[in-house]
């Protein structure tokens, strides 16, 4: 641990520190979950969904503490009795948070998401055209952006902070991600889930995590649809609904709680569709790159997901120059 954060680490001692973090996929169910556990009478999640802070060079900034101090405000209002907890979908692909974590809450239980890779970065890929991240429309041109994306070249101007969200590959190094927690925490403070499960059973799911947080896993759960995968049907619809860096403009987002529902879903009907169909040929390639990742996967967590999603009967991995 950096020493000038050792102060600020002793410090959040003394402040409400998050029990439990959901640390990701993004497009897994996070959103989902995170709005159903809140609801809970015996858990406290605050309103800001991503914090993001573990994720951030706090660890390294001589602001440390203040920053530190700004994140634990998020949950001041909770009760003494209630679970604290945040959903912050960066912090599995982040190779820094697990450790910011550690330091300052080292009893932390994480809960992490996992997704079908193919269809996991089709959908991401149209979440971040949806947030203004992504300028690239197309999945395969996008993939193909990577190597310069990773030099810096290439990247939209509102993502110019948001470089690593944009290397879509990276995500899918799920066995990697999950032993960096594994690494600093115990398996029994570690939860994985399958979003083909939570998809499935939404109640089971959440009852299953409610006991993960020794929080009581009787009450009534209402299953939560939230961030429906769209695809953006007018871009300046969309360029006025998202501002810089994917994030809503306040000024839109105030203006919009005046406006009557019926105009609100007319507005979204204009600016957003369903996606078009998957592009076969190019799900076909990714689930062919991103095999080995299954297996790995399969072989980490002794649960057979080549089966599960039907990487079975793909009989070769292509080589990469060929992919896309």
């Amino acid at each position: 641990m950096n020493n000038a954060v050792r102060p600020a680490v002793a410090y959040a001692q003394q402040k409400r520190i998050p029990d439990f973090f959901i640390v990701g996929h993004p497009k897994c169910g996070t959103t989902a979950l995170y709005e159903m556990l809140r609801r809970h009478p015996q858990i406290y999640m605050p309103d800001v969904k991503e914090p993001d802070f573990f994720s951030t060079q706090w660890q390294t900034s001589n602001r440390s503490q203040e920053m530190l101090d700004d994140y634990l405000s998020l949950f001041d209002a909770a009760q003494p009795e209630q679970r604290v907890g945040e959903a912050s979908v960066a912090y599995l692909t982040s190779h820094t948070a697990a450790h910011g974590i550690m330091a300052v809450q080292p009893e932390a239980r994480i809960i992490a998401i996992l997704r079908e890779p193919a269809g996991f970065l089709r959908s991401l890929h149209l979440q971040l055209v949806e947030s203004n991240v992504e300028t690239e429309k197309n999945l395969r041109e996008a993939l193909l952006l990577e190597d310069a994306r990773r030099q810096g070249r290439h990247l939209p101007r509102s993502a110019s902070s948001w470089r690593q969200r944009l290397i879509y590959s990276d995500y899918v190094r799920y066995a990697e991600q999950l032993r960096r927690y594994h690494a600093l925490f115990p398996p029994a403070r570690v939860m994985v889930l399958i979003y083909d499960d939570f998809r499935r059973d939404n109640e089971a799911t959440v009852r299953s995590v409610l006991r993960f947080l020794d929080v009581n896993d009787t009450v009534p759960i209402d299953a939560a649809e939230v961030n429906p995968t769209v695809s953006v049907r007018s871009r300046y619809l969309n360029r006025i609904i998202y501002g810089q860096q994917g994030l809503i403009w306040r000024s839109a987002k105030e203006a919009a709680k005046v406006l009557a529902p019926g105009l609100r879903q007319s507005v979204r009907r204009v600016a957003y569709g369903d996606p078009s169909p998957p592009d076969e040929r190019l799900m076909g390639e990714l689930r062919s790159r991103f095999k080995p990742e299954v297996v790995a996967l399969s072989e980490y967590m002794n649960r057979d997901f080549v089966t599960l999603w039907g990487y079975d009967s793909i009989s070769c991995v292509m080589p990469r120059p060929a992919l896309l």
